[in-house]
């Protein structure tokens, strides 16, 4: 029976990781060379993780599955980090960055900072990194994390690795929707592959949708791209008030245009949260109102800033920004409003870790969007960049060295039967998705699948959507296993193969993600319940019934995994239904 203990110390808030180290058990530096430690994915959670744990003496082996740990998609983070300045006596402090936050450095100089730590430290030949090499097992020897079975990305060889712990920091899992505005190598399977393993999922469900993102523009889309939200600071969202209106946006007066958020949310107007700005978009959208060819977008409109504070000063702000829309769309924003739509961009979800970032399974450790941890149903804009830096830099060396100056672990061998038996699963699990050969890509099927989530588990959701969902995607599990068409082989470079294995466990993660969906019945943060909202269309939460983690447990193939419940305690703020109006 799994329990839940988030071993979380005592003291205040702004005490209990001081006490947490305080009380950790340390590991001699002559005796951690000793030691070796898996980090998997070179990220800014990866990287800067590898790095510190390699500076304090560790042996740390990293995998990265691109050739470069630079091609990470923290690379692709646009906004700050937090950060409580108190600029111009504003009110800002460390407590409110529990409701706010403030503009720092973007995750382009904060990767390749981490990188070169990373690099510095692979220099010195205190680690080692394994580049195109992905993940595909958690190995679990006496019901510790060991090591892992690794696919070469360019031989298709199958190699084991065993060490003293093992830390994930391998992301999150958004393109379970296809569309989404990761990187198309953002994946879910080294998490999953650990889930089945032991390691429990918590809050799959809970999703954020971006309200910021050049809309689609055709089934040929493999990903989308995410304009940085710093433009709802200077731009007013608008779209016609007539249904239909397809006139160009120079054509609609000023009193034929709704700028609808000024309007339902006088008090915040376009600087309402990321789901409150998301599912208002949609709403109009679906009301008719969708600006663009194909009515999937509203306006975002910097004309008015432009007159305020001149083309020069907007330039500074959001030249980049800008050069960049006008390279994707061919439209110049400074004559004519930038076309935008919610998509999916991060997962507060994910692997369930207690305060020492330990899973349920002992010994593995996971990381920055990996883990569940630090976010609700919501996720305010900079706090993944803060926690990913945290957790690498900070949290996990110390976590790390408490776990093994605690235990007395035995050692052990990639030549052990434990080893053997994994390698011959996930070989098992390659060989049969070859001898499918049937007449569907894998990019179709991820295609469906995301369709379905889109439609049913996305910024709205209800009981009869949900339930209709998990029917789908168990017949698309089925026709995925019968049809799928993988060509060419294991034994070098198949980037076919590679999906496959990838949307197989989308596939399986979209099922859990309905579940937990259909589970919990309120609506909260951007994940609206369309049964559960208050008189004027709010989400409402039901914090007498849900106020909890839900962390679900493998209990094998074809079988409902188990949930566990973790009961929220809030001692530092309150909860209280939120009003921007």
């Amino acid at each position: 029976m799994i329990k839940l203990d988030a071993k979380i110390p005592e003291g205040s808030i702004e005490k209990k990781w001081e006490n947490r180290k305080f009380e950790n058990k340390l590991v001699n530096p002559a005796n951690r060379r000793k030691y070796k430690v898996i980090v998997v994915g070179t990220g800014l959670a990866g990287a800067s993780a590898a790095a510190s744990l390699a500076e304090q003496g560790y042996h740390v082996q990293a995998f990265c599955f691109h050739e470069s740990p630079r091609r990470a998609h923290s690379i692709a983070a646009q906004g700050g980090i937090n950060a409580a300045k108190n600029y111009q006596n504003d009110g800002d402090s460390v407590y409110r960055l529990f409701y706010d936050t403030a503009r720092g450095q973007p995750g382009q100089q904060l990767l390749l900072g981490a990188y070169s730590a990373l690099e510095r430290q692979a220099g010195l030949k205190t680690l080692e990194i394994s580049y195109r090499h992905e993940m595909l097992d958690l190995v679990v020897v006496d019901g510790r994390a060991r090591g892992i079975v690794a696919r070469n990305l360019e031989t298709g060889e199958l190699t084991t690795h065993a060490a003293d712990a093992v830390l994930l920091a391998t992301g999150g899992y958004g393109n379970v929707f296809y569309l989404s505005t990761n990187a198309k190598y953002s994946n879910a399977t080294a998490a999953w592959r650990a889930h089945k393993r032991g390691a429990l999922f918590a809050n799959p469900c809970f999703t954020q949708i971006h309200p910021t993102c050049i809309p689609v523009s055709g089934d040929y889309q493999s990903k989308l791209t995410l304009m940085s939200e710093s433009l709802r600071n200077d731009g007013r969202v608008w779209v016609p008030k007539n249904k239909g209106d397809k006139r160009p946006p120079a054509q609609i007066p000023e009193d034929e245009r709704d700028y609808y958020l000024e309007r339902i949310y006088p008090a915040f107007g376009n600087l309402v949260p990321r789901d409150v700005a998301s599912r208002a978009a949609k709403y109009q959208c679906d009301q008719g109102r969708g600006v663009g060819p194909s009515g999937l977008a509203v306006y975002l409109d910097f004309k008015d800033a432009i007159k305020r504070v001149g083309h020069d000063v907007i330039a500074s702000r959001y030249g980049n920004l800008f050069q960049m829309y006008d390279k994707i769309t061919g439209d110049n924003p400074y004559e004519t409003p930038m076309r935008i739509y919610p998509a999916v961009h991060y997962t507060m979800g994910g692997l369930w870790v207690d305060y020492n970032l330990m899973s349920t399974i002992p010994g593995l450790f996971v990381t920055g969007e990996a883990n569940f941890s630090d976010h609700g149903a919501n996720r305010l804009g900079a706090s993944a960049l803060m926690q990913g830096l945290a957790d690498g830099y900070f949290v996990a060396p110390y976590c790390i060295a408490n776990y093994l100056g605690g235990e007395k672990l035995k050692p052990v061998k990639t030549s052990d039967d434990s080893f053997k038996a994994s390698v011959n699963e996930v070989q098992s699990g390659v060989d049969r998705l070859l001898k499918i050969n049937g007449k569907q890509t894998v990019d179709e099927f991820h295609r469906k699948l995301g369709h379905i989530m889109w439609d049913k588990c996305g910024m709205a959701r209800n009981e009869a959507g949900l339930k209709q969902a998990i029917g789908e995607i168990r017949q698309l599990r089925e026709q995925f296993w019968q049809d799928v068409k993988v060509p060419g082989s294991g034994a070098d470079v198949n980037q076919e193969l590679e999906k496959a294995g990838r949307v197989a466990d989308f596939i399986e993660l979209g099922e859990l993600m309905c579940i937990d969906a259909l589970e919990r019945r309120e609506s909260c943060g951007g994940h609206f319940r369309e049964e559960m909202q208050t008189s004027d269309g709010e989400a409402q939460r039901d914090d007498d019934k849900y106020a909890y983690v839900a962390a679900w447990e493998y209990a094998g193939a074809g079988k409902p995994e188990a949930l566990h419940k973790e009961p929220l305690a809030f001692d530092n703020i309150h909860l209280a239904q939120r009003s921007y109006k």
